[in-house]
């Protein structure tokens, strides 16, 4: 308050002239996207050339350089202009004074000490500023004080002072210096909001017309929601839905009877910092000293080809074409649905489907303040309903869901909200039975909506999974076989004591697999989802139900590598051919010829282990008895009889390739004489 103050003292004392006030845009039109952005359209009438000026909050001025567009039909835009992102500290940056000098007279006066003033009132005086002084003065004899402002100036006839509260009028004689003063505090009055700028739009144009401005920016999401009423009747074919938005204003303006457009959809949008001042580092380069310059001395040339004829320059580009205004909108009404059975909105929504998004558009203007919140009908129509139960084993394992399935049979698309489920019953009250989700839901689709627990319906789950084998054809050496695995998910149902019901269970799908129980003809298939629709006809009954996938897996054996026990398997298994089984049966006779090969081999192989153990043994021992001993003698008998059993030939080629290379790495037998000692043997 204390500064207002001193801005109002100081426009009283110094009078300058102001610039002219450009003219206002008033907001004509608003558009919300459940997007989180929101059109912004502004209308303003001129005649000839204007400038027209438009606020906006601080947060918002990248999205208006990003998006604000013009519309003049017989006339341009030349181009907007706006304060810098520090208008203030730019204002004030070349001025011989600065902000807090004008928060007094005095403090003017003190910080621009030199300038030459003019004093009106009952003493004039004309002359240079020496000195500020503030001084107290007692009042009713001492019983009061109070403050003013001591000036002294330097006039032609010496040192003169004045008292700054008594004076009628104060003018700077420097016609610059009232002007950078009438700039600066014309600058605080632009941007006393310091999170708001002003934008001057400048028009050219003849005659006197309609301009209009728009601009994208930020806003907060609308939301939808709905109110669907159950008929008493469970067979009843429409229930009456109801759809409402809430909107916010929180724009920082009034919106004013404004023509009000909500569209649902979801549209790629982008942020970028215009209004942020962004350099380019470039590299430093050291400064070069220039040295001695002494130039080369030209000896003449010649041309080394003929001189090239100059391209002719490019033409030049088309001129754009003539920016036309945005055409109004010829979107047909929504067709009018027959009454529902609660309260009908009194103004119904114009709901129209584009491309990409669903527009609905409020009959009336709409007025909204800043700050406050609207919610408003924009759907009242009777839809297509119909009663059941819905069963998703990981929601509920042991009762279903009750559901509706809703198709939207209407001219437009509904945005995704959530509804309010009520229920009348025959005597005509309403009750509310439970709340549901509803995704975005366009033109002839249907959705299931599932609002309660469905205590009447128990359900039993259990799953089996089975693995057969299909066909086998041998190739190659490999058994090429197909198995077809199968997933059977069987479902219990006791049914309503009373009513029918139609149930609905969702049923995971296997990738890569197959329906074959029931028929998928009729089943839906649901974001990787079966949904499969059985009939409970009511009066307490159990039935089973079962869901069948199936998948076909290929798989090849290597008959060479399989053991005895698998290849047995499939030589029995009456899937496959006889031509097929009889060759396993062979393979298996085969197998068993050479593990027998094998442990014959085995045997040999352990056998002459055992006599080369022996023989070191003996040889041994043979070191160590006196030569043509009786022992010695009984020794070279047995190594004898052990040699002549190793020299046998073998049960088979290959075990007898084994014996012929052992017996190559073998030693030979000792050669005696009679001279030798014990130690002498080898």
């Amino acid at each position: 308050m204390h500064h207002l103050l001193s801005l109002v003292a100081l426009l009283g004392l110094f009078a300058f002239p102001l610039s002219a006030v450009a003219q206002e845009l008033t907001l004509k039109r608003v558009m919300l996207s459940s997007g989180g952005l929101g059109y912004f359209e502004y209308e303003a009438t001129v005649d000839g050339d204007a400038t027209l000026k438009l606020t906006v909050s601080l947060e918002q001025v990248d999205d208006v350089l990003k998006s604000l567009v013009v519309y003049d039909d017989k006339g341009g835009v030349s181009g907007l202009s706006l304060p810098g992102r520090e208008p203030l500290a730019q204002a004030f940056k070349d001025l011989p004074f600065d902000q807090d000098s004008l928060s007094s007279p005095a403090d003017l006066l003190s910080t621009l000490k030199g300038a030459q003033v003019t004093v009106g009132g009952a003493r004039a005086i004309t002359g240079r500023i020496v000195s500020v002084q503030e001084e107290t003065v007692s009042l009713n004899d001492g019983k009061a004080t109070t403050k003013r402002t001591r000036v002294t100036l330097l006039t032609d006839r010496g040192l003169q002072q004045f008292i700054l509260e008594d004076a009628e009028n104060l003018q700077f004689a420097d016609a610059a210096l009232r002007e950078k003063v009438s700039n600066a505090l014309l600058a605080i009055q632009t941007n006393r909001a310091k999170d708001a700028r002003t934008l001057e739009l400048s028009a050219r144009g003849q005659g006197q017309r309609t301009v209009r401005v728009a601009y994208i920016v930020e806003v907060p999401v609308w939301k939808a929601s709905y109110r669907l009423t159950l008929p008493a009747d469970p067979a009843a074919a429409r229930s009456a839905l109801q759809g409402w938005a809430t909107v916010e204003n929180l724009s920082g303006q009034d919106w004013k009877d404004v023509d009000l457009t909500l569209v649902s959809g979801r549209p790629v949008a982008f942020r970028q910092a215009l209004y942020e001042a962004y350099y380019v580092k470039r590299p430093e380069v050291p400064i070069e000293v220039a040295g001695k310059l002494m130039p080369g001395v030209d000896r003449g040339g010649v041309e080394a080809q003929d001189r090239l004829k100059a391209a002719p320059p490019p033409p030049p580009p088309p001129a754009p074409a003539p920016y036309r205004p945005q055409q109004e909108r010829g979107a047909a009404a929504a067709t009018v649905a027959p009454p529902p059975t609660g309260a009908a909105a009194a103004d119904q929504f114009e709901a129209t489907d584009a491309a990409t998004q669903v527009v609905f558009r409020f009959p009336r203007a709409v007025s909204v303040a800043n700050g406050r919140t609207l919610s408003i009908p924009i759907i009242d129509r009777q839809m297509p309903v119909q009663r059941l139960a819905l069963y998703q084993a990981e929601t509920a394992p042991r009762n279903p869901l009750a559901a509706i399935r809703i198709t939207n049979d209407g001219d437009s698309g509904l945005p995704a909200g959530l509804i309010t489920l009520y229920e009348r019953d025959k005597a005509g009250y309403v009750a509310y039975v439970g709340d549901a989700r509803l995704s975005g839901f366009p033109v002839g689709e249907t959705r299931l909506l599932a609002y309660a627990l469905d205590e009447k319906i128990v359900i039993e789950r259990d799953a089996a999974q089975t693995d057969r084998i299909a066909t086998g054809t041998i190739a190659q050496g490999a058994l090429k076989l197909s198995r077809i695995v199968r997933q059977t998910v069987t479902y219990r149902v006791k049914g309503p004591a009373k009513e029918p019901r139609q149930l609905v269970i969702v049923q995971r799908r296997l990738p890569g697999w197959t329906l074959v129980k029931p028929e998928p003809k009729g089943v839906e298939l649901s974001e990787g989802n079966y949904r499969i629709t059985f009939q409970l006809p009511g009066g307490d009954q159990t039935q089973t139900f079962e869901v069948v996938q199936e998948q076909t897996q290929q798989q090849e054996l290597r008959l060479v590598d399989g053991s005895a026990d698998q290849i047995r398997v499939y030589a029995q298994a009456r899937e496959f051919d006889a031509k097929t089984r009889e060759a396993l049966t062979r393979i298996l006779q085969l197998q068993a010829a050479v593990s027998d090969a094998q442990r014959k081999v085995t045997q040999a192989d352990a056998e002459r282990q055992a006599i080369v153990q022996e023989q070191a043994r003996l040889r041994d021992n043979l070191a160590r008895v006196p030569a043509n001993s009786d022992l010695q003698r009984r020794y070279l008998a047995t190594l004898d009889k052990q040699e002549t059993a190793i020299s046998k030939p073998s049960p088979s080629a290959v075990p007898m390739r084994r014996r012929a290379s052992r017996r190559r790495a073998m030693p030979c037998a000792p050669t005696w004489r009679s001279s030798a000692s014990p130690r002498a043997m080898s």
